[in-house]
């Protein structure tokens, strides 16, 4: 029987989150469908160690750990992953997540039925339950970037004329095509991942999933989310101080708009990303030497 997924975890300190991630994917998967490649990102926390003694080689042959030296960023990690994948579709999976009731196998026989489609993701809940919207959304805009930067979206949460990226206000009942797939749960064919040549690497941490959906429509490659195919989303774990993730996510996010929109268009958005960034800013923790390195990541979001 050929392989039908390969699932790529990539884990940085998030141990006992891995470990149960790994787990639900033995739990809910059909046997002998699927592999799983763990990609270490150079975890301190004993991760590699904690996953080889509970999935020892001997009885567990479907996992294949990858240890590095270093931490490569998310998305050369995940390349790195999907260049041994054997399976004929990669699963991207957050160590942060709990497979719930077959969602991969699920996903796989949506894919199968659908195959218009090109990139698949499923529905986030968060612990307790509760929706997270966050499994994917709509491709931002100038008018989406300023709701964000003056507060609407925020106000406005479910509202899609001030909150038009987000699908707070969808209600999850049925398919839909979206602009973007979130990468805590993003399945595309191998054949197609490797035609578009993976993650960009230049995204380090955030945006490199927003990228590939977006060449992925510009190559005629269409992005839905199955709500069917759920999981549980804890987010965050991995996430450095807030100030880090904040110029790396600002940073992803100036690099998109120059990638994939005019230049006027990506002036103004970055201009709103600058908005949004002096609002913000005062409500999150300062580093202690603010100094060079913030100005030089700042001055990274020109166009």
């Amino acid at each position: 029987m050929s392989l039908k997924l390969s699932v790529i975890i990539v884990s940085y300190n998030t141990r006992e989150l891995t470990l149960d991630c790994i787990e639900s994917v033995f739990d809910q998967t059909a046997n002998g469908s699927f592999e799983i490649l763990v990609v270490d990102n150079a975890s301190t926390d004993g991760s590699a160690a904690a996953i080889r003694a509970a999935f020892p080689a001997a009885y567990n042959p479907e996992l294949h750990l990858t240890v590095l030296a270093e931490n490569l960023g998310f998305a050369a990690a995940n390349n790195l992953a999907a260049a041994d994948a054997r399976g004929e579709y990669v699963l991207l999976l957050n160590p942060d997540t709990v497979v719930l009731n077959r969602a991969l196998d699920r996903l796989v026989a949506f894919a199968e039925a659908r195959p218009e489609y090109g990139v698949y993701g499923g529905g986030t809940v968060f612990a307790d339950g509760r929706r997270n919207p966050t499994a994917g959304r709509m491709k931002p805009s100038v008018w989406s970037m300023f709701c964000v930067a003056v507060g609407l979206a925020k106000v406005f949460p479910r509202s899609c004329v001030f909150n038009p990226e987000s699908l707070e206000g969808w209600g999850w009942d049925r398919p839909r095509e979206v602009d973007i797939v979130t990468g805590c749960l993003l399945m595309m064919r191998a054949a197609e991942w490797r035609r578009l040549g993976g993650f960009d690497e230049r995204y380090f941490m955030y945006g490199q999933d927003a990228d590939l959906c977006l060449r992925a429509r510009a190559s005629g490659l269409r992005s839905v989310l199955v709500p069917a195919a759920g999981i549980v989303r804890y987010g965050g774990a991995s996430e450095p101080l807030p100030n880090d993730c904040l110029d790396m996510l600002f940073n992803a996010k100036a690099l998109l708009f120059r990638t994939h929109y005019s230049r006027p268009k990506a002036a103004a958005m970055v201009a709103m990303l600058r908005l949004w960034y002096a609002v913000r800013q005062p409500r999150v923790e300062r580093p202690a030497r603010p100094g060079l390195r913030r100005w030089k990541a700042r001055k990274q979001w020109s166009v």
